[in-house]
């Protein structure tokens, strides 16, 4: 199956929520008038992309009728499409991998899937040519590491772990070791979870990050914090809290399958000013796709 089709598949209960509000919208009001735009604003507010980011979308549309003198229904569809893309396309979301290696650290909660996608990243960047290395330092959460290794097994990709409870800077101190002493392109390292309410988790980050500062200061770094979709509005908020602590330069958008709230990752993009760049569209390996603005845009609507 394609991007495209997966996408689809992954997106289908987005789009039913979505794409039949919108049809249904255009049908009932046959000319373009404030109206509509106003029932349009209540379509996107309601399908989670947040009432900042609706009230934006809409405004610019209005302007654009008014400007370009549309006319036709089908014309203010393609415009609102246009629209949110644009929101998409102010950031820039293809990964920053260009040095060996190069340094992938993943954050979030609890929860949201973030073993689960560490393993389909890996799997990702390996099908892609790259040699992965991935470093085992959530540490306090009771089997965290066996979960990762299952995953990385999977992928094809070395580990490197310690037992639980110890320092995860020193796992991850290690984890820089061997990707350099194996000529690794990526070392991928898992973080402890829930880390933006608690201080002493938030002060391991910082520890693991000076240790990647010290050790490969020019290696280029990601930060991807996992959001799970399901959790609509929440994400947002969590995105927030993220970033008051750690330079998140992506989003990893998981189970989109499971929730008609994916528009919930417009508001993300839009009030937080970060990309989008890897979304979970299914349960298997090779569910994890780097972000198509474009092919998002046509999948919900």
């Amino acid at each position: 199956m394609g991007f495209f089709d997966k996408l689809k598949n992954g997106l289908s209960k987005t789009k039913t929520a979505f794409d039949e509000k919108i049809n249904n919208a255009f049908s009932v009001f046959r000319k373009v008038d404030e109206e509509l735009l106003e029932e349009l604003e209540e379509i996107l507010i309601m399908s989670d992309m947040g009432m900042e980011t609706s009230v934006k979308i809409i405004q610019e549309l209005r302007n654009r009728i008014k400007k370009e003198n549309i006319k036709e229904v089908e014309d203010v569809k393609q415009a609102l499409r246009e629209e949110i893309q644009k929101i998409f396309d102010s950031q820039k979301s293809e990964l920053l991998l260009n040095t060996k290696p190069s340094i992938i650290l993943v954050v979030g909660v609890n929860g949201v899937g973030k073993t689960t996608s560490i393993g389909k990243i890996a799997n990702r960047l390996k099908q892609d040519g790259k040699k992965v290395v991935i470093a085992a330092a959530d540490t306090f959460r009771a089997a965290a590491v066996e979960q990762l290794e299952i995953w990385a097994n999977r992928a094809g990709c070395d580990i490197v772990k310690k037992q639980e409870g110890i320092d995860p800077a020193s796992v991850v101190y290690d984890a820089i070791k061997i990707a350099k002493e194996t000529d690794a392109d990526v070392l991928i390292c898992d973080t402890a979870g829930r880390l933006h309410n608690k201080k002493y988790l938030m002060d391991e980050l910082s520890k693991i990050q000076r240790v990647i500062d010290k050790e490969l200061p020019e290696a280029q770094k990601e930060v991807l914090l996992v959001i799970d979709a399901t959790t609509g509005q929440n994400a947002i908020s969590q995105v927030k809290a993220f970033k008051e602590t750690t330079p998140v330069t992506g989003i990893v958008l998981t189970k989109l399958d499971g929730t008609a709230k994916g528009g919930v990752v417009v508001g993300i993009v839009d009030e937080n000013k970060i990309p989008v760049k890897f979304i979970g569209v299914g349960e298997k390996i090779d569910d994890m796709e780097i972000f198509n603005s474009k092919d998002f845009v046509r999948a919900i609507l």
